[in-house]
């Protein structure tokens, strides 16, 4: 039987990528409900081609001849399905993350923020309810793989890698006359507008030492950064 998703934030870079998954294995998932805040014309291009039972938006009128229920973000992130994808962007993503991870739905976290601001919450919360967490996060999900194979005892420390972002190269003299355009050239991925600054200030990669700290139970102490330009490697263990 294909896995049934659920995808918040189905317009963004992260709720795209996964239904270009879903469009390479269509045996494997169904699609039965998107959400999203603003792009609606996008989210009805979503619902006319993989035709999810539920969508969440703010323009529900838009959808008045479409044949799908319009749900509240807060009642869709707890429909029965095999696995929430939380990829709403910012602080908005931590109550649908948490309603899903309470009403024992597995998550497939992709909202940094939810660790950021909440990360004990989040993991307790799971905890109580047996949901799962699956990170989304390359370097996460590096980690995520090895830690199934390694005793957590002999870990010394694990090291999540950067890129650097766009301003690596540049000196303290040039980065005061750095416009947006150049900081939005990310040199290897193509992302997020939110995500592409915070990688180039790497403010990022302090985000993703957080959500290391809570999502693996590891002490800051044995969390380290190592910029690697290439983006071949995106975690290791020592």
């Amino acid at each position: 039987m294909p896995k049934s998703l659920i995808i918040l934030g189905s317009t963004g870079s992260i709720g795209q990528q996964t239904l270009e998954v879903v469009r390479r294995y269509p045996r494997d998932f169904n699609v039965i409900g998107l959400a999203t805040g603003k792009n609606w014309q996008l989210l009805k291009k979503q619902v006319r081609e993989f035709k999810p039972k539920f969508i969440a938006t703010k323009f529900q009128d838009k959808f008045n001849h479409e044949k799908v229920k319009v749900l509240a973000l807060e009642k869709i992130a707890k429909e029965k399905c095999d696995l929430v994808v939380s990829a709403i962007s910012g602080v908005a993503g931590l109550q649908p993350t948490l309603i899903a991870l309470k009403a024992g739905r597995d998550v497939a976290l992709a909202n940094k923020e939810s660790l950021v601001l909440a990360g004990k919450m989040v993991m307790q919360t799971a905890k109580k309810s047996g949901s799962k967490i699956y990170p989304v996060d390359s370097e996460h999900s590096g980690l995520y793989q090895l830690l199934e194979k390694v005793d957590p005892k002999k870990i010394r420390r694990v090291i999540l890698t950067a890129s650097g972002g766009a301003l690596r190269d540049l000196s303290l003299k040039k980065l005061a006359k750095v416009t947006p355009q150049k900081v939005l050239a990310h040199p290897t991925w193509q992302m997020g507008a939110k995500v592409t600054v915070d990688s180039a200030t790497l403010v990022n990669k302090a985000f993703e030492v957080t959500e290391a700290h809570h999502l693996f139970d590891l002490p800051f102490e044995k969390i380290d950064i190592l910029i690697h330009p290439q983006s071949i490697v995106h975690a290791l263990i020592e």
